[in-house]
């Protein structure tokens, strides 16, 4: 599933252009396919296909792992779940295997919503506070602090692993990201956020913000075949590494399964959990 990072890049993309992507901006919307019902939330097919009809593209932006495109009047909102990518091309593509939404421009641009496993969802509303009220705070937000979040640990009593994995609790993470973040953090994945220090915490939000950036530098990950271009699965420390040396320390790489999740970690450098159990 495309996380924060991934979905920030086809965000941007959209938006400006980058990583040979039409821009959608300043576009006016001729009308709709919808050829998949199901992948439409809300509203109903008819009212979707009418009130689309002749909005403008203003701005295109993210929230966790929605994608906003905000039109003249209402806001276009998707989430690509486990197979969801948008195309946006002039002439017909081979990219194109699986369209499930496909919005015609005036200009004869399209955007295809491409999505094989049909999980993905899409919205169109008045206001989005409803549909991202149970969402946690953005971790790249600078008004969340050090000492705020470690009072959001503080607050609760849950493996680190399963917290972060919570969309409300924290907005944007998924599993290759959570996994990278705890190694910098240097903390096992099986530790409660509740016996989290200050300083741990501040690690931990560090590490979190150092991924995310560096996964938006390098336009996401690409390791299957529904997310296209990006670069930073060359670049896992843990994640997908198991057997591979850690490189801070050389231990081999462990999977272990949290959360019904696979998930990497390096033994020797986090071992908190296990220092705490025998302390």
């Amino acid at each position: 599933m495309p996380e924060l990072p991934e979905v920030e890049t086809i965000a941007r993309a959209l938006r400006t252009g980058a990583k040979e992507t039409i821009e959608i901006v300043g576009r006016e919307i001729d009308r709709v396919e919808l050829l998949w019902e199901r992948t439409l939330a809300e509203p109903d097919a008819r009212t979707f296909e009418q009130i689309i009809q002749g909005q403008i593209v203003e701005d295109v932006g993210r929230r966790a792992k929605y994608l906003a495109i905000q039109l003249s009047e209402d806001v276009l909102v998707i989430h690509l779940r486990m197979s969801g990518d948008i195309i946006v091309a002039k002439e017909p593509t081979d990219e194109v295997t699986h369209p499930r939404l496909v919005i015609h421009f005036k200009d004869g641009v399209k955007l295809y919503f491409n999505d094989p496993r049909k999980f993905g969802r899409v919205w169109l509303l008045e206001d989005t506070a409803q549909l991202f009220a149970k969402l946690g705070p953005e971790p790249l937000d600078e008004s969340l602090t050090a000492a705020q979040f470690h009072e959001m640990l503080a607050g609760r009593k849950r493996q680190l692993k399963a917290l972060l994995l919570d969309q409300s609790f924290l907005a944007g993470l998924g599993n290759i990201y959570v996994d990278e973040s705890l190694f910098l953090a240097h903390l096992h994945p099986r530790t409660r956020s509740d016996e989290v220090s200050p300083v741990q915490a501040e690690a931990l939000l560090k590490g979190i913000r150092t991924v995310l950036q560096e996964g938006i530098r390098r336009n996401g990950a690409s390791i299957d075949w529904v997310y296209r271009g990006g670069d930073f699965q060359n670049h896992f420390n843990v994640y997908q590494q198991t057997g591979e040396p850690c490189p801070v320390c050389g231990t081999p790489i462990t999977r272990i399964i949290i959360a019904q999740r696979g998930t990497h970690i390096c033994p020797n450098c986090q071992a908190h959990f296990d220092s705490l159990i025998e302390g």
